[in-house]
């Protein structure tokens, strides 16, 4: 091949990243992994929440799969401190070399396993580990790794495809908790609407008051009150940031759009779209598209690190544009092609540098 045809082959292949899924870099030859025991301790959703919880113990099986081992998940009675340590404790007693977790929730109990149990390797997603609420004593110990994920660019690109998707509407955004991630999520959506209006020719409106945060991730029926209530006065996409919450807008969404008055929500951290299916052949779907947040490519790509003798610990790691680690869903069976083309054109732009998205809210709504 040429040296010209090869570089359009590259240039083609970093073209479809986003739309790749979060699973391309998995290395599916590795050798088995002997005695390696890996375990996850989950936050308050289960390991089939459709959300982070789910994408975190999906990229552990595949791990195990590929690898050679049966891994084992244990889910708190409570979500307080003294919950999470336990069945850490439970996890390390039990013999588990490696213990991923995922979410903020972890960031104290984490702070004191990784010197409690120095002989343990620890993976704290979405979160550093520090005393209390004190993040000027942020410690990332040698046997521990800390995962961010750029949620302002996955919202951003989000926010892109729907709008040129939709072109004229009103959007709108319900959050869990208010915490950074979700922020973050909340602020690059809007910087993504904003791009399109300015940039792609389309007229989405995003006012203050469908700026919302529940509070929580887990009261399903606040968000679909919430979602009713936005759906009422006129909006035609909610982005839900917000677990459980999120749930119960796609359930508002479902139910409008089978009684005739269709909808749309935008998921968030996995591809939801099988989450919105509406008709009983299971093929049609409520979500436009998803802000995907790489976990489960995180959680293998840590195991497969302990395997081959490189686990980074120490250090804190950051999945973004650049680095493939957030996007939007492989494949949007509700976006056009049109919309995919050009979505695809603004990805390759955020992953050069001549698109940035900021992950402040100065200017923005809330």
């Amino acid at each position: 091949m040429s040296k010209k045809g090869l570089l359009l082959v590259i240039l083609m292949l970093a073209l479809t990243v986003v739309f790749a899924g979060c699973s391309g870099k998995q290395d599916t030859k590795a050798p088995a992994a002997g005695n390696l025991m890996v375990g996850m301790v989950t936050d308050a959703g289960t390991i089939d929440d459709k959300s982070f919880n789910q994408g975190t113990w999906e990229g552990i099986v595949k791990a195990g799969k590929d690898f050679g081992f049966t891994p084992k998940y244990l889910r708190p009675n409570g979500t307080t401190e003294a919950d999470y340590d336990k069945e850490i404790a439970n996890l390390h007693d039990a013999g588990y070399s490696l213990i991923i977790t995922p979410g903020f929730k972890f960031e104290n109990s984490i702070f004191t396993a990784q010197e409690k149990y120095a002989d343990t390797k620890f993976v704290l997603l979405d979160g550093v580990p520090h005393p209390g609420n004190d993040y000027s004593k942020v410690k990332v110990g040698p046997n521990t790794v800390s995962i961010n994920f750029a949620e302002h660019e996955a919202g951003f690109m989000a926010g892109v495809a729907a709008a040129l998707q939709i072109k004229t509407g009103e959007f709108g955004f319900i959050g869990g908790m208010e915490i950074p991630a979700v922020q973050r999520f909340n602020w690059g959506f809007q910087q993504g609407v904003a791009y399109a209006n300015a940039n792609l020719g389309t007229k989405i409106t995003l006012k203050a008051e469908n700026v919302i945060y529940q509070g929580t991730f887990n009261d399903v029926a606040a968000g679909q009150q919430l979602a009713a209530q936005m759906y009422d006065k006129g909006v035609n996409v909610v982005f839900a940031a917000a677990g459980g919450v999120g749930v119960g807008v796609i359930n508002e969404a479902v139910a409008r759009t089978k009684a005739g008055h269709p909808v749309w929500v935008i998921g968030v951290d996995v591809d939801q779209y099988a989450q919105g299916y509406y008709d009983t052949d299971k093929t049609k779907s409520v979500i436009l598209t998803s802000a995907v947040k790489c976990v489960d490519e995180a959680s293998y790509d840590m195991v497969k690190s302990v395997k081959e003798g490189t686990f980074p610990g120490g250090k804190t790691l950051t999945f973004n544009a650049k680095n493939n680690g957030v996007g939007i869903p492989a494949t949007n069976p509700n976006l056009k092609e049109d919309v995919i083309s050009k979505v695809k054109e603004v990805f390759a732009s955020l992953q050069s540098g001549k698109i940035t998205v900021a992950d402040k809210g100065d200017g923005l709504i809330r």
